[in-house]
């Protein structure tokens, strides 16, 4: 059989010293096919040992190669080894839209007129659709080598899952010297519509396959949550997080608070919402991240107005993935920065709605870094 040449490449990165990854810029290798054809993988790489390869198919962060506080290398991002397997995933990955997260019943009214969705997780559309972005191949364009920069597009057609309007959009992911990677949207439509995209990585700073986020220290941002429905949709309240233990304001242990969220099963699946300091289009902190046994620390911000915060209660054991890692219950977590799940159903939230002669832009920063041995 036939090596996958990016699990030879990963493989490789992993075993190299951070000092001895000099090379920056943006490579291209084949990594099989998804269902609309042959897919590539793009590995942005930079100075100081950090690599972040994304794939044409749902313009997919496939791996995050970083080393930990004593310089060793690991993937802590999951994924699977070939598009196939993606494609065949129950769970989701990738840039999702045309809307990320929850439009209750599947129905949205624009100007008066009612466009019926595709309702993939009932009654309600589901990470736009059947088949959303994550789901479709994107054409790749090198944007610059350095700092490492490649960008994906695609048009959504009028229609698409229900969705009104052709809808030109755009991704592009930037990685910098300093370890900053960066997530830029942008789309344009020629009939109202509404739009909310964001990247879907999942994210276990040990390293994938190196045990659960429980021990992980987060903190967001957020005096808020939007709470949900039996069907996991919002409410339309905005209920403060005082006293609750949805509260992570303050660094928090991830595993000591989620036997008292009563849902089952058990864990973060909620959406946030951030205290932002200036405007739209400018950037905050939205949440922070910190595995106290590799050291990694993962910081995000964005300019947008809420973050879905998710510790992977869903994994049962029978996703496999990277290397034949079985994804168990809380092996990884995500803080995926969007605008409100079912907006279109809620004008108390900020709207997601996007008119012909306007353009949607949208930004999310990850900044990682390592935290030294705490002295005894």
């Amino acid at each position: 059989m036939e090596e996958n040449p990016v699990k030879i490449f990963i493989a490789f990165l992993m075993l190299l010293p951070a000092s001895l990854i000099g090379a920056t810029g943006v490579t291209s290798a084949p990594f099989g096919t998804c269902p609309e054809g042959p897919v590539q993988i793009h590995t942005l790489t930079n100075m100081n040992g950090l690599s972040v390869s994304i794939m044409d198919y749902g313009a997919t962060v496939v791996s995050v190669v970083t080393p930990d506080r004593r310089g060793h290398m690991d993937d802590i991002a999951l994924g699977f080894d070939s598009p196939a397997a993606y494609a065949a995933a129950a769970l989701n990955f990738g840039t999702m839209g045309r809307y990320i997260n929850r439009i209750g019943g599947g129905q949205i009214t624009l100007d008066g007129h009612v466009y019926q969705l595709t309702k993939n997780k009932p009654p309600n559309t589901m990470h736009g659709g059947k088949l959303g972005f994550n789901r479709h191949l994107w054409k790749a364009e090198v944007v610059s080598q350095a700092p490492a920069s490649i960008k994906f597009s695609r048009l959504s057609p009028d229609g698409e899952e229900g969705f009104p309007g052709n809808l030109n959009v755009s991704v592009t992911f930037t990685l910098y010297n300093d370890n900053r990677w960066t997530v830029h949207y942008e789309a344009t439509t020629d009939k109202p519509t509404v739009v909310n995209l964001s990247n879907h990585t999942l994210f276990n700073l040990s390293g994938v396959g190196n045990g659960t986020i429980l021990d992980d220290v987060v903190k967001l941002h957020a005096g808020a949550i939007t709470p949900i429905d039996a069907t996991s949709v919002p409410t339309g309240e905005i209920r403060p997080v005082d006293g609750t233990p949805y509260d992570l304001r303050e660094p928090t242990v991830v595993g000591t608070r989620i036997d008292t969220l009563g849902v089952k099963p058990p864990g973060y699946d909620i959406n946030y919402v951030l205290t932002r300091s200036g405007t739209d289009g400018v950037l905050s902190e939205a949440g922070e991240v910190y595995d106290p046994h590799s050291g990694r620390d993962l910081q995000v911000f964005t300019d947008q107005p809420g973050v879905q915060f998710y510790t992977g209660n869903l994994f049962d054991g029978t996703l496999v993935g990277k290397r034949g890692v079985k994804y168990a219950q809380y092996c990884a977590l995500s803080i995926e920065a969007q605008h409100f799940p079912d907006s279109p159903h809620h004008p108390n939230f900020p709207s997601t709605l996007l008119r012909p002669g306007q353009k949607y832009e949208a930004n999310i920063v990850y900044c990682l870094s390592t935290r030294p041995i705490p002295p005894l």
